[in-house]
C-alpha cells in the first residue's frame, strides 16, 4: 500500500528530485561558505601561524588537486600521521574534495599496528610529520605495499627524518587552488576510515560516510548552543573520529582552530588567555590536567569557557572542581562506530538550583540522544527488550540513525554482528532512568562478577574519585578462587598527596556495599591511549603478576 502511493500519489507524481531541489549532503560546502562569507576571518592559529578562511580554502583545494593529479579519486584512501596541526585540519577538506577516503593515524601507535592499518586501508598516499620518522619508517618496512610518502615539516614539531619523495608545501605546489571539486554523487560515499584500538587482534577501520559527517558536525553545533564564530582550542586529537567531526563545525561556523601539538595544562591557560579560546574538546584526563593545574601553569580566565568532555564518565568531584574554576562543562557520549559523540546529558534549567555535588551528580549521566540520532536504548542484549527505566535494571546500551557507521571495512561479519536486529550494538552497559537518561555502568567486557554479584568498576572509581588525594583510579577484575573475581584498583595520586591501600579500601567500604571495595589497590600512573582512556587490558594483565 506505501508503495502504491509513492509510486501514484498526488505529492510524488510530476515531482522529482533535481538539481535545484537536492544536494546530497556533505560537510565540504561548509568550507566554501566561510571562505565566501567571512574570508578574512582567522580560520587557523598555530604558535605565530595565522590563516584566514580564504587561504584555508586555497590550501585545501591544491591538496586536493595534487592528489587528484597523482591519480587519487573516489574510493582511494589517504592516510594521515600528525598531531593537531594545520595540515591535519586541510586535509579533512583537501583529501575528500579530491573524491578520496581520509585516514587519520593514532600517533601513539607501533609500527606493525601502522603497516596493518596502511595495508587494510590499501593507503595510496601517507602524509606523515617528522617527528613521527622512527615508526613510519618501521611501518614501511612492514608494509606489503608501500604508499606515497609526503612529509609534513612542522616548524613547531622537533624535526625528524625526511621519508618521503617530497614535502607537503612542495605537494601542494603541485595543486591549483582554482581546483572545481565535486559534491559526492551520493551522501552514502564514505569520507573517513577509522580504526578502532584493537585491545585483541587487529583494529576494525570504521567507515563514514558524507551525510553522517554533515549530520553529526550540524549536531555538535544543537547540543553545545554554539554561537558564530567560536574560537576552539584542539586538546581532542583530530585523529579521534575525525576530532568528533568537529573540524567541520568550525567550519560550519567560521570559528577559529587553535592548534597545539602538546596538550598540558600551561597550552590550555595560555591559549584562553592569549588566543581567546571559547571551546575546547577532551576525555576526563584534559578536565584533570585543568583542575590539578599547579599555580605557575594557571591564568586568570577572561571570560565563561565551554568544556566538552566524553570517554569514561567524569568523576562528579572532577565536574565539581572545574566548574568552580570557570569552566562550563557538557557531558557527551559516543563511540568511533556513531561518529564520535551521539548522547548529550541535555541540561535542564532547574537543575542549577541544586547544590554543587548534585548538579555534578546529574551530568555526570550520559543522557539522551542527538538530535540527529534517530533512536536510543537499553535493552537486553540478547531479546531487544527495553529494561525498565528504573534507573537500577542493567542493560546494553543501543543505537540507530544517520550518525551510525556505513559498517566495518572489509569485515562483513563484525558489521552483521554489530547491526543484528537493526540496531548498533555499542557493548556498553547502563540504566534508563525515569527521566528517560542513560547512564552507563561499565563495557560489557570490564563488569565484575564477584560472587554471582555484578560488580560496576565506574562506581567504584567514583568512590576513588571522591577521596582527596586521588588524581587517577581505574579499576578491573582480578582473578579469586573463593569469588571467582574481585576488584583491584589502580591509583595516581595527587602530587603532594599520601594514601595508603587499607585507607583507600576503608574509604570505599564507607562510601560503598562492602563487597564491591577493592581487594587490592596499585599505585603509580596508569597507562592510557592517546585519547585520555585508562587501557584496562594492560591493567588485567598486570593483575595477574599480583
Amino acid at each position: 500500500m506505501a508503495d502504491d502511493f509513492l509510486a501514484k500519489g498526488p505529492y510524488e507524481r510530476d515531482l522529482d528530485k533535481s538539481a535545484a531541489n537536492y544536494v546530497p549532503l556533505t560537510p565540504l560546502g561548509f568550507l566554501d561558505r566561510a571562505a565566501a562569507i567571512y574570508p578574512e576571518r582567522v580560520a587557523i592559529v598555530h604558535g605565530t601561524l595565522r590563516r584566514n578562511w580564504r587561504e584555508t580554502r586555497a590550501r585545501a583545494l591544491r591538496l586536493a588537486c595534487a592528489l587528484a593529479r597523482r591519480g587519487i579519486g573516489p574510493g582511494d584512501t589517504v592516510a594521515v600521521m600528525a598531531p593537531n596541526v594545520p595540515e591535519l585540519f586541510e586535509a579533512h577538506y583537501g583529501v575528500p574534495m579530491a573524491g578520496a577516503v581520509l585516514n587519520a593515524l593514532n600517533t601513539r601507535l607501533d609500527a606493525a599496528t601502522i603497516a596493518f592499518i596502511l595495508d587494510h586501508g590499501e593507503a595510496k598516499v601517507l602524509l606523515a610529520d617528522t617527528e613521527f620518522a622512527p615508526t613510519i619508517e618501521a611501518a614501511l618496512a612492514l608494509c606489503e605495499s608501500k604508499p606515497l610518502v609526503v612529509d609534513i615539516a612542522d616548524p613547531q614539531g622537533p624535526g625528524g627524518k625526511r621519508l618521503g619523495a617530497l614535502d607537503y608545501e612542495s605537494f601542494l605546489a603541485e595543486g591549483n587552488p582554482d581546483f572545481a571539486w565535486r559534491r559526492p554523487a551520493d551522501e552514502w560515499q564514505a569520507i573517513a576510515l577509522n580504526y578502532t584500538s584493537g585491545t585483541t587482534g587487529n583494529p576494525k577501520g570504521v567507515v563514514y560516510h558524507h551525510r553522517g559527517a554533515y549530520l553529526n558536525a550540524l549536531g555538535n553545533i544543537l547540543v553545545w548552543a554554539m554561537a558564530p564564530q567560536p574560537v576552539y582550542l584542539w586538546t581532542l586529537p583530530m585523529f579521534h573520529c575525525n576530532g568528533w567531526c568537529f573540524p567541520w563545525t568550525i567550519a560550519a561556523l567560521a570559528g577559529t582552530n587553535v592548534c597545539v601539538r602538546r596538550v598540558d595544562a600551561r597550552a590550555i591557560f595560555d591559549a584562553i588567555a592569549d588566543d581567546g579560546v571559547t571551546h575546547l574538546c577532551g576525555a576526563p584526563i584534559v578536565l584533570g590536567m585543568i583542575v590539578n593545574a599547579k599555580a605557575e601553569d594557571r591564568r586568570e580566565l577572561p571570560r565563561l569557557v565551554e568544556i566538552m568532555t566524553a570517554a569514561a564518565p567524569p568523576p562528579p568531584a572532577v565536574l565539581e572542581a572545574i566548574e568552580k574554576q570557570g569552566f562550563r562543562v557538557t557531558h557527551v557520549y559516543g563511540l568511533t562506530e556513531v561518529y564520535g559523540p551521539a548522547t548529550v546529558c541535555a541540561w535542564h534549567p532547574e537543575w542549577d538550583r541544586e547544590d554543587a555535588a548534585e548538579r555534578a551528580r546529574l551530568k555526570s549521566r550520559q543522557g539522551v540522544r542527538y538530535p540527529v540520532m534517530e533512536g536510543l536504548m537499553v535493552a537486553d542484549p540478547a531479546t531487544l527488550a527495553p529494561v525498565p527505566a528504573d534507573g537500577a535494571t542493567l542493560g546494553e546500551v543501543f543505537m540507530r540513525g544517520n550518525i551510525v557507521m556505513k559498517g566495518y571495512l572489509k569485515n562483513k561479519r563484525a558489521t552483521d554482528e554489530a547491526f543484528a536486529g537493526g540496531w548498533f550494538h555499542t557493548g556498553d552497559l547502563g540504566v534508563m532512568h525515569p527521566s528517560g537518561y542513560i547512564e552507563l555502568k561499565d563495557r560489557s567486557k570490564d563488569i565484575i562478577i564477584s560472587g554471582g554479584e555484578n560488580i560496576s568498576t565506574i562506581e567504584v572509581e567514583q568512590a576513588l574519585y571522591r577521596h582527596p588525594a586521588v588524581l587517577e583510579a581505574a579499576v578491573v577484575a582480578r582473578a579469586d578462587e573463593k569469588w571467582g573475581e574481585t576488584p583491584c584498583a589502580f591509583v595516581a595520586l595527587k602530587d603532594g598527596m599520601h594514601a595508603t591501600e587499607a585507607e583507600l579500601i576503608a574509604h570505599c567500604r564507607a562510601n560503598l556495599a562492602h563487597y564491591k571495595a577493592p581487594r587490592a589497590v596499585v599505585f603509580g600512573p596508569l597507562p592510557k591511549t592517546s585519547t585520555g582512556k585508562v587501557q584496562k587490558y594492560v591493567l588485567r594483565e598486570r593483575t595477574k603478576a599480583l
